[in-house]
């Protein structure tokens, strides 16, 4: 029987979205105006369970709408990206009996906006271990001490997700995940977000100085390095799965944007016909779809597996950093196939190819890496490195 997927954003929304894209780019300017349509549109609750007022929608029909926001406007798709994994996350696991993420979900039913206050320069263990301080409380919370960065919705957030080690047993050091509220204070963004791309989601550092978590926002204290917990694979997946989400979208619109050129711009050479009658565009064209088709069928496949708990057993993770790393990457190549056949205007900084070419590049730098992801990979089938 076929399934019905469900849709939230409606053609209206996501045009008005398109058209503020380059201004905001432009600017270097947070997409305010996108966040409160979205909002309205109640799309911060798209994983939230109708039980509390919420969508309910699955992972996979989620992913389908992030890859329609990112074509409208990447770096909002992006920002608001963070929100629905931390919500997404919670909605799995409280799904399959874990009621310590339910205030996640009643938060964002309140109207709370989550971001991630995860990465730091210079960790390249990323959630495997942390150069911030976590300080255990007399009540059981802990405060938090240490610098955050690429922290998305800087400017809006009014709740975080973090997290920092504890290492008052030096015999048992713990990796203490929780949640932070900006109102109680002890978290400041920095105001340092000018890129290349992706301009519009001012990820900006964040210093934590004393950030309070209470007792019952402290949802996991895992031992550092790879963990089997299910919070860890719940983050991986719905975080992966989005951001392959994303960059599809790019990939999308810039198909579109290429063809659209191709059978605007005609030729002297061939009497005046259009290029998408040229051979050579065509094959061009072509090789850009077939990067494209594979790139969506994937994403909404392995999210469809994390939706009906498919088993992948040990490939899980492999299966899951190996999506972030062939979207992003066939997102690059499909940019870069769409300008090659568009010709010199889409190199002026006006361009909206122009404006994907610089976005799709943050890509590389999301976990996985190249490098973290090819070692999970290789260690899923050819097992661990020997000593």
């Amino acid at each position: 029987m076929a399934r019905t997927l469900r849709t939230h954003l409606t053609d209206d929304l996501l045009d008005r979205i398109r058209h503020r894209a380059p201004g905001h780019d432009r600017d270097n300017t947070f997409a305010h105006d996108d966040l409160e349509d979205l909002r309205a549109a109640g799309y911060l609750t798209a994983f939230v369970p109708q039980r509390l007022g919420g969508a309910g929608l699955t992972l996979e029909e989620v992913a389908r709408e992030q890859v329609r926001l990112a074509g409208a406007a990447p770096a909002t798709a992006l920002a608001v990206n963070m929100h629905l994994v931390v919500t997404g996350l919670a909605a799995l696991l409280v799904e399959r009996g874990d009621r310590a993420f339910e205030f996640v979900l009643t938060d964002a039913a309140a109207g709370e906006v989550f971001a991630f206050g995860n990465s730091e320069a210079g960790n390249d263990l990323v959630m495997f271990g942390s150069r911030t301080r976590a300080e255990r409380q007399p009540d059981g919370g802990y405060r938090y001490f240490g610098t955050k960065i690429f922290t998305s919705l800087s400017p809006v957030w009014t709740r975080l997700a973090t997290f920092g080690l504890d290492d008052g047993d030096p015999d048992d050091p713990r990796l203490v995940h929780g949640v932070v509220a900006r109102e109680d204070g002890g978290a400041t963004a920095k105001d340092d977000w000018d890129t290349l791309g992706m301009r519009a989601t001012q990820s900006a550092t964040t210093v934590l100085d004393g950030a309070y978590a209470p007792a019952d926002r402290v949802y996991r204290r895992l031992p550092p390095g790879p963990s089997g917990d299910p919070f860890i694979f719940a983050l991986f997946a719905v975080f992966e799965v989005l951001l392959a989400a994303v960059y599809t979208g790019i990939g999308r619109r810039a198909l579109e944007l290429g063809v659209a050129a191709t059978r605007r711009r005609t030729s002297m050479k061939h009497d005046g016909r259009a290029y998408a009658q040229d051979p050579d565009i065509r094959w061009k064209v072509a090789d850009a779809a077939l990067v494209q088709d594979g790139a969506e069928l994937q994403l909404f496949a392995l999210a469809r597996d994390v939706d009906e708990q498919v088993d992948h057993g040990a490939r899980w993770f492999a299966q899951l950093v190996g999506l972030k790393v062939r979207a992003t990457e066939s997102a690059r190549a499909v940019v870069d196939l769409a300008i090659r056949v568009s010709g010199g205007a889409s190199y002026s900084t006006g361009s909206e190819l122009a404006r994907l070419y610089r976005d799709v590049l943050a890509g590389i730098f999301h976990p996985s890496d190249d490098e973290s992801a090819h070692a999970t990979v290789a260690t899923s089938v050819l097992g661990p490195l020997q000593d």
